[in-house]
């Protein structure tokens, strides 16, 4: 059954806002085999387990959360670089779930990836100009060498780095420089949504603001839409319209950056919040802090109920009794999942 989802207006040309990404109910299951001949499926990793939200276009969604908690799976299969176990993945108003490859191919070209690792994502066999025009070989949207070239150029220049550097290779470059390489082979070939898996977290602090600052500046000038995964809650509200908490491969809270900062619903979003350092001692000395006991449960074997009643510092018996609850809009754009609201 697909849930019903926080959805955004659909807006029409009269100013009303339009959604660019539509997810119900998305599913994303690994299967646990056992057996050595022959194997058989004796349980599955519930990566992702039923989520549902829209993006709207020209937004930058937050999707925040603890280490495995499914973000980096929820953002790969909405590309569908993992095919999704269930549920629906509507982009530009086409389902690509369904898709046949060739047509999912094409409309790879509207969605691209920025990778956590710019260490790892980038092929250190390859000179940075072969790396950034690679999308363009393989669609075939520029053919000529030379016109290729200047397009690399341009998009080096775009994000920051020399023209010049187009015969270097990867290991050269520090590692701001390597994520801005990753940048400019994303926007090879113009799309018009970029899933931004942890794009800073591998970097120095003082390089993850010159990251920030320039998907800021390439999203007013080519008019992208982000999906923003990342664990740092400070850095989330600098960019981010939206904000979704995941938590065990379920959204628990989604809203405005500015709402879900100011009014945490959910038990684990202000326990999440109240780990974030604040620059004021007095205001640092008088906030009250929520620390969770305990681990996450294997999303392998989650528990009975509702999947945060293990750390729940506010539980009671109903936290054990019903499944999973569902979001509930809460306030106008607030969405919550919880037994309290």
């Amino acid at each position: 059954m697909v849930n019903a989802a926080p959805a955004a207006t659909k807006k029409t040309s009269d100013g009303d806002k339009e959604v660019l990404v539509s997810v119900r109910g998305l599913k994303k299951h690994f299967p646990i085999t056992a057996g050595i001949i022959v194997q058989r499926q004796v349980g599955a990793v519930k990566a992702v387990d039923g989520v549902s939200f829209d993006i709207i276009k020209g937004e930058t969604l937050g999707l925040v959360g603890e280490s495995g908690c499914g973000k980096s799976t929820t953002g790969r299969t909405l590309l569908q670089l993992y095919k999704p176990t269930e549920g629906s993945v509507v982009f530009e108003g086409r389902e690509l779930t369904t898709m046949q490859s060739e047509d999912l191919r094409k409309m790879r070209r509207r969605m691209q990836m920025i990778f956590q690792d710019p260490f790892a994502s980038l092929n250190p066999r390859m000179s940075v100009g072969r790396i950034v025009s690679e999308p363009l070989r393989i669609h075939k949207t520029i053919t000529s060498k030379r016109e290729q070239q200047e397009y690399v150029e341009h998009l080096l220049e775009k994000v920051g780095l020399n023209p010049y550097f187009v015969n270097r290779y990867p290991h050269e470059f520090s590692g701001g420089q390597r994520q801005r390489i990753g940048v400019a082979r994303a926007l090879a070939l113009e799309p018009s949504f970029i899933v931004a898996d942890e794009p800073i977290s591998a970097l120095d602090v003082s390089i993850q603001a010159q990251v920030v600052n320039l998907l800021e500046e390439l999203q007013d000038e080519l008019n992208l839409t982000y999906l923003f995964i990342a664990h740092d809650l400070s850095m989330v509200r600098h960019i981010c319209d939206r904000v979704a908490v995941m938590y065990l491969g379920k959204i628990v809270e989604l809203a405005d950056s500015d709402e879900l900062y100011d009014n945490p619903l959910h038990p684990y979003t202000q326990a999440l919040l109240s780990a974030v350092p604040v620059p004021d001692p007095l205001v640092e000395e008088r906030r009250q802090r929520v620390i969770l006991t305990g681990d996450v449960p294997s999303p392998a074997n989650p528990p009975t109920g509702c999947n945060f009643n293990t750390r729940c510092p506010v539980r009671f018996d109903l936290c054990y009794e019903e499944p999973d609850p569902e979001l509930i809009e809460f306030s106008p754009g607030h969405w919550v999942a919880c037994h309290r609201t």
